[in-house]
């Protein structure tokens, strides 16, 4: 398949309704490509919800049921929208920040959607000295679970990395999936979720999609 078909597989691979064989021809793709890569992320929203949905889902509805075409057309949709927002709040920031400057010195303070680390808001900060991988983690408490913001440092790409949240209960979640750069040691930051709140939360752990290990951030 072509590079340029292997785009349109961005949405397809985050909400997993891609093969097992496309599956692995894209994560290669994803690997080389910095646009799918930050698509994939855009779906972390989406995925969370389709999540949610089969937690819920009792047990009398037929094991073989899934999304329609229809389905997934509107959530690529959603996600589609959800970016040109952000890229709107982007650009008022950016403007009330240069009006502000021509104004006079003063403090521009620009608030996200993400975990903004408010009182309610749980920190850890850790580095993994075999790896060298620095990273932050901040949840914070949603009626839905938990909103987390991750920062991260990491200079040994290219490589395809994820955040797994352990619950006190022993259970697994992946929360995001970002791509490393090629030897880009600069911080990068993604946004994610769990439906586990901050105190069922045990510890959180970035591997790369191989599943090495990179670090561990535990809170107190």
């Amino acid at each position: 398949m072509r590079s340029q078909e292997r785009h349109h597989d961005a949405g397809a691979y985050a909400l997993g309704v891609l093969d097992e064989v496309d599956a692995f021809r894209f994560e290669d793709h994803l690997m080389e490509c910095p646009q799918c890569a930050a698509q994939v992320t855009e779906f972390g929203a989406a995925t969370r919800q389709l999540m949610l949905y089969r937690q819920a889902t009792p047990r009398v509805v037929h094991p073989f049921a899934g999304p329609g075409p229809r389905l997934l057309d509107r959530l690529l949709g959603e996600v589609a929208a959800r970016h040109r927002a952000r890229r709107r709040r982007l650009l008022y920031a950016v403007a009330a920040s240069v009006v502000v400057a021509l104004a006079g010195p003063a403090l521009v303070m620009l608030s996200g959607a993400g975990a903004g680390g408010g009182d309610d808001a749980v920190r850890v900060t850790a580095t993994d000295e075999k790896s060298g991988v620095w990273a932050q983690v901040t949840t914070e408490d949603e009626p839905w679970g938990s909103q987390v913001e991750l920062k991260v440092k990491d200079g040994a790409g290219p490589r395809n990395c994820r955040l797994i949240v352990i619950g006190r209960d022993g259970s697994e979640r992946a929360v995001t999936n970002w791509m490393v750069p090629r030897h880009d040691a600069r911080p990068t930051t993604v946004q994610g979720g769990t439906d586990l709140h901050t105190d069922q939360i045990l510890r959180y752990e970035i591997r790369s999609a191989e599943g090495e290990h990179l670090v561990t951030l535990a809170p107190r």
